[in-house]
């Protein structure tokens, strides 16, 4: 493995890690125990990776984790609940990549590989809240869009998802997703990159 996959790893895994704990933990707020009672309400990065979406992260540099197990019957309000807890993870990283760039603007972090590491992560934690947000299952734009629609469309949604899969992995593969995303991704980056430098 390549010292640039080697810098990159700390700051996936803690972008992944991070992100499906958050979905757990509003899950578990909201009333549903279903995620810690399969042990995935935990920080332990072995339980959230999903092997295929960890290689196109590291190979497309988009990808995804194990989705956290999610009982809508336990909330209060299926629908409202759904969306909390699927924005949860993308604003969790968002959350991260402030703080990252906050840490970074002390100046007080002078290891050239530890300042290379916290970009990565920066990097990381903006692609996945951004890419997460796109309504192709099994990202938390499409339980958000399903949530959103009336029942017999949301039904029809959820019918005909794995197509939807499909157009996902296409758009990865063929660097559309990339074109676009980026733009957003590095306009993210430019803003907190002036917090960093201010």
């Amino acid at each position: 493995m390549g010292l640039d996959y080697i810098i990159s790893l700390p700051g996936l895994l803690l972008a992944i890690v991070v992100h499906e704990f958050s979905h757990g933990l509003a899950a578990y707020v909201l009333g549903d125990g279903t995620a810690k009672n399969s042990g995935r309400l935990t920080l332990n990065h072995l339980k959230h990776i999903d092997i295929i979406g960890f290689i196109f992260l590291l190979i497309f540099k988009f990808g995804w984790a194990k989705p956290v197990p999610i009982n809508p019957i336990n909330f209060k309000s299926r629908k409202r609940d759904t969306i909390i807890v699927s924005l949860a993870g993308p604003i969790s990283n968002f959350i991260l990549a402030i703080m990252i760039s906050l840490l970074l603007s002390t100046g007080n972090i002078n290891n050239y590989i530890i300042i290379q590491m916290m970009i990565i992560a920066l990097w990381y934690n903006l692609m996945l809240g951004v890419f997460n947000m796109l309504p192709f299952p099994p990202l938390d734009g499409s339980k958000i869009l399903a949530s959103l629609l009336p029942v017999k469309y949301e039904y029809k949604f959820y019918k005909y998802e794995r197509y939807l899969y499909v157009i996902l992995i296409i758009f990865i593969a063929t660097n559309l997703v990339d074109e676009i995303l980026r733009p957003l991704i590095e306009l993210m980056l430019n803003l907190l990159i002036n917090i960093i430098l201010r």
